[in-house]
């Protein structure tokens, strides 16, 4: 019993180790974030702002109505491009769970090949661009993750084969029900786990992507929220960078750059961190059968 409580204790201090490491680097981010210009240039970054300023925030809000357009695309390219991709991606990882399917294993072998290999960057943008036309509209944003990724097709077809029982099909089957009844109204509802776990994968991927943007957007009036951080942030460095050779001044006045930086990390997270968790326990438990059962 002692040893146990020995045990226990070494582990509850490993634990709140690791947390205040993780806590620590996000809680700096704001802290540099709120903190003056000039106090970060003279002295450093500090969990404890000495001097308080929203600067960085006003930097980056003076246009807000790009601001708030930017968040309103993002929005909209996550909530379509995830839901449209987790339902291709589980559409295509249920046949590929059941043994039946007589093209199973060919198409195992595509999805697999998928993760080793790729076409690269100049035959996507023909496609694109050339072939399907989409430059310069949302769709780009959204068309190129939908394209699913091996791993959470891998993920999902795992949780199918070891986590809902082949009997539940089979009697499904002989009530006479189709298979796209089984695949909607049971396989789906006995999925929560793994459709949360690659839902949250997938919109993390939308949300954070400002490659797809960098592409095939030239119309400013397209950008997503991260899009629009880096071209703000392109255009502090550039400002900066003039103001430093010709007055040192106005380099710590009218660009804050290097809150700049922390208040674009700050903006571009917060959304994030108030959805996870409410895809938390989803999450690990997605995570922990995928892992344990694969």
């Amino acid at each position: 019993m002692k040893e146990n409580t020995t045990w226990n204790w070494m582990a509850h201090i490993i634990y709140c180790i690791l947390v205040v490491a993780c806590l620590a680097p996000f809680l700096l981010l704001i802290s540099s974030s709120l903190t003056d210009e000039r106090e970060i240039i003279s002295n450093g970054y500090s969990f404890f702002p000495k001097v308080f300023s929203t600067e960085a925030y006003d930097y980056l809000l003076s246009g807000g109505s790009n601001i708030v357009r930017a968040y309103g695309i993002t929005a909209f390219v996550t909530i379509i491009g995830a839901g449209t991709g987790l339902l291709m991606t589980a559409l295509l990882a249920y046949p590929l769970s059941r043994d039946d399917y007589p093209a199973r294993t060919k198409l195992a072998f595509v999805v697999f090949f998928t993760l080793l290999f790729n076409g690269g960057l100049v035959p996507s943008y023909l496609v694109y661009t050339q072939i399907l036309d989409l430059k310069n509209t949302i769709w780009a944003l959204i068309l190129p993750g939908l394209l699913m990724n091996g791993f959470n097709v891998m993920l999902m077809l795992t949780f199918f084969r070891t986590s809902i029982p082949k009997a539940i099909i089979e009697s499904a089957n002989m009530d006479g029900a189709g298979e796209f009844r089984i695949f909607w109204s049971i396989i789906l509802r006995l999925s929560t786990p793994v459709l949360a776990t690659v839902g949250l994968f997938q919109t993390l991927n939308y949300w954070n992507d400002w490659m797809n943007g960098t592409i095939y957007l030239t119309d400013t009036s397209l950008y997503g929220v991260q899009n629009l951080l880096n071209r703000i942030l392109s255009d502090a460095q550039f400002l900066a960078s003039n103001s430093f050779g010709a007055n040192t001044s106005t380099l710590t006045t009218s660009t804050p750059l290097e809150t700049v930086k922390m208040a674009i990390a700050v903006i571009g997270v917060i959304p994030i961190l108030i959805a996870y968790p409410f895809f938390q326990k989803y999450f690990v438990k997605g995570i922990a059968l995928g892992a344990v059962k694969g």
